[in-house]
This record gives structure tokens, sequence and C-alpha cells, in this order.
């Protein structure tokens, strides 16, 4: 099965020059497993592609002549530059001229324009965003981090749902469990929409839903998915990314407290590299936006190529494991 994957070669800090690379480079290492459809300037991707060895890969290039800034208001954008990478790559996916589309640009704009372009899938009533976080045993799920950032109890409800059939889909995770992130484990802690949503969590057939997790527990992986509103889940994510930068910084201070030989530092840089490798973005390459009507997935804005490679690869995932398809046949009723 070939997977044909719209990029958004004018997406991140870094575009086009890596966006270019890093799909390129998913390309020649997984041979016929995708074919790349670059949307951007005509002359600027071209250009770009130039600069490497396509011989025997499938690409196309899309003129998308309009360009959205990552600090663009994202409705603003949308409807004044309806000629863009990100406009044009979604509504492809929408034509059913690709299979999934993938951007490190702005997420607001891909996010809205998912809804207004693609649209919802049935019976989902607000997709969201999952996050990666590794423990010592794998990757928890938290949803949502960042979509919501005011939700209803129901809203939670699907975001478990989406969650776990993503940890089941595409993680490979046999009967996922879901807890609800809490200030504490007994039912009735937290707000009144987070005490309702424990209930209509608890009544749910087939959901395996465990309960409430700390903060504490996510880490230590307690739940395969953690269910949250995207307030809480995009500060959970921002703190799980700065222990990459403030992790070393740490331990350089105490390497110097301690009076370590050159040797004796090298080492304990290695280990510390080698724990830390599992919180590095680049590791995953972008997330998938659960509950839209089609498959778009969105990186982090200052990707570098190796990270828009897992992107793509990520994109390939979701499309083989049809998340999209089960997500709306699991909710479909709802």
């Amino acid at each position: 099965m070939t997977t044909r994957v719209a990029v958004d070669a004018m997406g991140g800090d870094d575009a086009p020059g890596v966006v270019v690379e890093g799909a390129i480079r998913a390309a020649r290492e997984a041979p016929g497993r995708m074919h790349l459809l670059f949307f951007g300037p005509e002359g600027v991707v071209r250009a770009e592609v130039g600069n490497h060895d396509v011989a025997g890969l499938g690409l196309d290039i899309v003129d998308a002549p309009d360009v959205i800034g990552m600090g663009e208001s994202p409705t603003t954008a949308l409807k004044t530059k309806t000629n863009s990478s990100i406009h044009r790559g979604l509504a492809a996916v929408k034509q059913g001229h690709a299979d999934a589309f993938v951007s490190a640009g702005n997420t607001g704009a891909v996010m809205a324009g998912a809804l207004f372009i693609c649209g919802r899938l049935p019976g989902v009533h607000r997709p969201s965003i999952p996050g990666y976080f590794p423990t010592p045993t794998g990757t928890s799920l938290v949803v949502d981090v960042g979509a919501n950032v005011d939700v209803k109890p129901e809203n939670l409800v699907q975001f478990a749902w989406m969650g776990r059939i993503f940890a089941e889909r595409v993680f490979g995770v046999d009967d996922p469990t879901v807890a609800l992130l809490n200030v504490g484990e007994e039912p009735g802690k937290g707000t009144e929409v987070v005490k309702e949503a424990y209930g209509l969590l608890e009544a749910e057939d087939g959901l395996n839903f465990i309960g409430n997790v700390e903060g504490r527990d996510l880490f230590n992986h307690k739940a395969d998915v953690a269910v949250c509103d995207g307030f809480v889940g995009n500060a959970l994510l921002k703190l799980g990314e700065s222990f990459a930068t403030v992790l070393p910084k740490l331990i350089r201070n105490e390497i110097g407290k301690q009076g370590l030989s050159n040797g004796e530092a090298e080492i304990v840089g290695r280990v510390l590299k080698g724990a830390l490798a599992p919180f590095n973005y680049e590791n995953f390459g972008a997330v998938p936006l659960l509950g839209v009507d089609g498959n778009v997935l969105v990186g982090h804005g200052g990707s570098t190529a190796r990270a828009v490679e897992q992107m793509i690869y990520r994109a390939c995932e979701v499309v083989e494991q049809n998340l999209a398809g089960s997500i709306a046949e699991a909710l479909g009723g709802c």
C-alpha cells in the first residue's frame, strides 16, 4: 500500500529546507511506502527539491503561492490566504487526492483549517490533540493537550475513546487502560466537570477505565491513556518538553560540584543522553488531530529534518491502521 502524503513544505521555523530534506529522506528510507505531494510556492519548492537526489522517488509539487506565517491569526489567514499550502493540502485530503496531510506550521491554522475544510468525523463533538509522555515501560498518551481548554464531561469521554483507539491502533497496545487526570485518586475529587466525567467514564462498556490518576502517576505509566482538558494537558506537555533542556543543566552543575573527571563526566553525559532521548520530539515527529474527518498531523514548529522524517512515517501509520475509520466506528452513534 502506497500512502499519498500531502506535505506543507512551508510549515515550520526552518521551512522549506528541512521539510523537503526530511520528507525525501523518509521516501528514500521506505521505498514504495509513500508518495509525496509538496504544497508551497512552486518555484521555491522546486528549487529546494533540486538540491536532493530524488531519482526513483514518487513525488509531485503542487503550487500553493500563499504562505501562512507561524504568528498569523489562524482564522484571518485561512480566510484571506485560500491558496496557502495549508489550505490546499487539506483540500487534497478532503477531495481524496491525498491520504494524509502533515504540517509543522501554524498549529491553529491547521486545526481551524481541518475543521473548516475536512470537518469532523460523524459523532465527534470536538477533535482533540494527543500528547506523548515517555515512561520507563513505554509511552503514555494524554488527551487533550491544547485543542480544547474548556470542556464538558461528555467531551472527556470522547477524548478517552479516541485516545484508547489511538493507543491500540498506532502504538499496538492490547486493551489499553484509560484514566482521568485529577488532583486525587478518589472518585469525588476535582471540579464538577471532572466529577461528572468520572461517572460517565465508569459507565462506558469496553473502555477499560481504571479511575483517577494524579500527575505523579503519569510518568510511571499508571495508565496507557490519561484524559484531561486542553488547558491542563498543554501545561503538562510544556513541562515534559522542558525536561530535555533543564535536566542536562542541573546535571552539569552537579558534575562541577562533585568535581568529576572528564572521563567520569563523559560517562554521565552518555547515560543522561540515553535517558532523555524519549523526551526528544524529533523521535515522534507529529501527532494526529483525533476526530477530524481525514488524516491530519501537526508537528513542532521547530522541527528538524529528522523530525519531519518521523512525521511522514507517523502519517503512513495512521493511514495504514485506519485510525480515522476506527474512531468513526466507535463514536458514530454518539
